[in-house]
C-alpha cells in the first residue's frame, strides 16, 4: 500500500514534535519520527526501514556537509575567542557601559541586527559574546534565545544582503520569466512576521517584563542562572575588546566576500546577481576559515595565546558544536524522509492547494497558515517556501502582481513563523546552543509570543487579500500588535498594583 504524498505522510513530523514536546528529548523525539517515516514508506519492513534511514541521514549530510564545517569552524572561533581573554574583556566593558536589564536586551537585539547575513551565524555569534552581559543583568537563557531567535531569521529575510534573499529568488519555478531578487524586494514592506516580530520584540526590552510561559520561567529562574560564559576554557589571555570585535566585523566583511565571489562578481556579474546566486553555505566556509587565519595573525605575534593554546582551541570548538550538529543531522534527516523522494509531504500540500477552488482575496492568508504548519512540521523554512512560491506563481501567473507579491510574503511570513516555533528548527536549535538554554525551554517559552504575533499576520493578510494592497494588511497588523500592548500592558500594571 503506498502511503506517499497522502495526509500520512504528516504523521513522522507530528510524532517526533509531539513526543519533543512532551517528553522534552530532541534526540529520541527526532530519531523515533524519523523512523516512523521510513516505516511508512518501506511498507513497515523494519530492516529496510532502518536502512532507508541511514541512507537519507548520509545523503542529507552530504548535502549539508559545509554547513557542518562552518559550525566547527565558527566553534573554534568562539573557542579562540574565549581563551584569549577577549569576551571576558567585551563582557567587563559592557557592563561598565551597560546600566540596566534594558540596555542589555536592546544591545543583544541591535548585534542581532547588525550580524543579518546569515542565521546560523547570527544565532551562534550573539549568544557567545552577549551571554556575559545578559547573565550579569539577570535575562535568563529562555529570554535571552528568544532575543536571538527574533533577531536572526526575522531579520535574514527582510534583508537583501543574505543567504536568505538568494535562497528565495532561487525558489522561483525554472520557467518563470520574473526577477526572483526583484520579487523579493517587493516583499519586504509585506513580510508581516518578520516586521511585527521586531516590533513586538521592541516593546517587550522596552516595557522590561514578560508574559505567559516565559514571564514564570523569569520569575522561576531569574536569579539562579549565573553565567557559564568560560564553559569548560581555560581563559588566560590579556585579549581586549578589539580581539573580540575585529574577528566578527572580519567574519562579516569576508562572508559577505565571499557571497559575491561564489556569485561570480569576478565573472562579470553584478552584485544583485552575484548574491542571488551565490553558494551561501560556500560562502560561509570560506569567511569562517580566512577568519580563522586573520584570527591567528592578530593573537599569536601579540601572544594573545599560544601556538599550543590556539591549536587547543581547535578541539574544543568541535566539541562544542557536536549537540547542535547531532540534532541538525537528526532534523535534515527527517526533512529528507519527508521529501520530494520519499514520503513526499510538498506533493501531498501542493495536491491540497492547487486543487482547491478557492476565491484569489483568501490565498494570501491561507498560504500564510499552509507555509506556518508545514515549516512548523518539517523545520525547514526554505524548504517550505521552495515548494509553495512555485504554486503562488502558477496560480497568479508569470507577473508580479499585487496578490502574488502579497501571497509569496505570505509564504515567507509563515515559513518563518512554523520555523520559529518548530521544535526541530535548525534556527530554534543554534539560538538554544547560542544562548546555552535548554532546548525545550526555549521552545516552550517562545511559541506564545509568536503565535501571538502570527494570529496578528492571519488577520492582516486576510484584510489585505480582500483589500488587494499589502500595505494595507501591514496597517492592520501593526494596530492590532499595538491594541493587543495596551491590552497586556494594562493587565501587567494592575497585577502590578495588586
Amino acid at each position: 500500500m503506498d502511503l506517499t504524498s497522502t495526509v500520512w505522510t504528516l504523521l513522522p513530523p507530528v510524532i517526533a514534535i509531539a513526543l519533543a514536546l512532551i517528553t522534552k528529548e530532541v534526540y529520541s523525539s527526532l530519531l523515533i519520527g524519523i523512523l516512523s517515516g521510513a516505516l511508512l514508506f518501506t511498507g513497515f519492513n523494519p530492516l529496510h526501514a532502518v536502512e532507508t534511514t541511514f541512507e537519507v541521514m548520509g545523503s542529507k549530510l552530504g548535502d549539508n556537509i559545509e554547513i557542518c564545517i562552518f559550525l566547527v569552524l565558527l566553534g573554534i572561533l568562539v573557542s579562540l575567542v574565549t581563551k584569549s581573554g577577549a569576551s571576558r574583556a567585551y563582557g567587563n566593558w559592557a557592563v561598565k557601559t551597560i546600566r540596566t536589564r534594558r540596555g542589555a536586551a536592546f544591545a543583544t537585539s541591535f548585534l542581532g541586527v547588525f550580524i543579518f547575513v546569515d542565521d546560523y551565524f547570527n544565532c551562534l555569534t550573539v549568544g557567545t559574546v552577549m551571554r556575559p552581559v545578559t547573565d550579569k543583568y539577570r535575562i535568563t537563557r529562555a529570554k535571552l534565545a528568544y532575543i536571538i531567535d527574533a533577531t536572526a531569521a526575522p531579520v535574514c529575510i527582510i534583508a537583501p544582503i543574505s543567504s536568505w534573499a538568494a535562497a528565495v529568488g532561487s525558489s522561483l519555478p525554472e520557467s518563470s520569466s520574473m526577477d526572483g531578487f526583484s520579487l523579493f524586494l517587493q516583499t519586504i514592506p509585506m513580510n508581516l512576521y518578520a516586521l511585527l516580530t521586531l516590533v513586538f520584540l521592541m516593546w517587550l526590552m522596552a516595557a522590561d517584563f514578560d508574559f505567559g510561559p516565559m514571564g514564570k520561567y523569569e520569575l522561576e529562574h531569574r536569579e539562579d542562572e549565573l553565567s557559564s560564559v568560560e564553559e569548560n576554557h581555560v581563559v588566560g589571555g590579556a585579549g581586549k575588546v578589539y580581539d573580540l570585535i575585529l574577528p566578527i566585523c572580519v567574519l562579516i566583511v569576508l562572508c559577505i566576500s565571499a557571497m559575491l565571489y561564489t556569485g561570480g562578481i569576478l565573472e562579470g556579474a553584478n552584485i544583485i546577481d552575484a548574491f542571488a546566486n551565490c553558494s551561501s553555505s560556500t560562502s560561509l566556509v570560506l569567511g569562517s576559515f580566512f577568519t580563522l587565519i586573520f584570527t591567528f595573525l592578530l593573537y599569536i605575534p601579540r601572544k594573545i595565546l599560544t601556538f599550543g593554546q590556539f591549536c587547543e582551541a581547535f578541539t574544543e570548538g568541535f566539541k562544542a558544536m557536536v549537540p547542535a550538529i547531532m540534532i541538525l543531522t537528526l532534523a535534515w534527516t527527517l526533512s529528507g524522509v519527508c521529501s520530494e523522494d520519499y514520503l513526499n509531504i510538498g506533493g501531498y500540500v501542493s495536491s491540497i492547494v492547487s486543487g482547491d477552488s478557492m476565491v484569489s482575496v483568501l490565498m494570501p492568508a491561507i498560504f500564510f497558515l499552509i507555509s506556518l504548519g508545514l515549516a512548523f512540521a518539517t523545520g525547514t523554512s526554505w524548504g517550505t517556501f521552495g515548494i509553495l512560491i512555485p504554486i503562488a506563481v502558477a496560480v497568479f501567473g508569470d507577473a508580479p502582481s499585487t496578490m502574488l507579491v502579497m501571497t509569496v510574503a505570505a509564504c515567507l511570513s509563515g515559513a518563518v513563523c512554523g520555523d520559529h516555533i518548530s521544535p526541530i528548527s535548525d534556527t530554534t536549535i543554534l539560538a538554544s546552543a547560542g544562548a546555552q538554554c535548554n532546548h525545550m525551554d526555549h521552545v516552550s517559552t517562545q511559541m506564545p509570543y509568536a503565535l501571538l504575533v502570527a494570529v496578528f499576520c492571519f488577520i492582516g493578510f486576510l484584510v489585505g487579500g480582500f483589500c488587494g494592497n499589502g500595505f494595507v494588511a501591514l496597517v492592520v497588523g501593526v494596530i492590532l500588535l499595538f491594541c493587543a500592548i495596551l491590552v497586556i500592558s494594562a493587565q501587567q500594571k494592575k497585577r502590578a498594583q495588586n
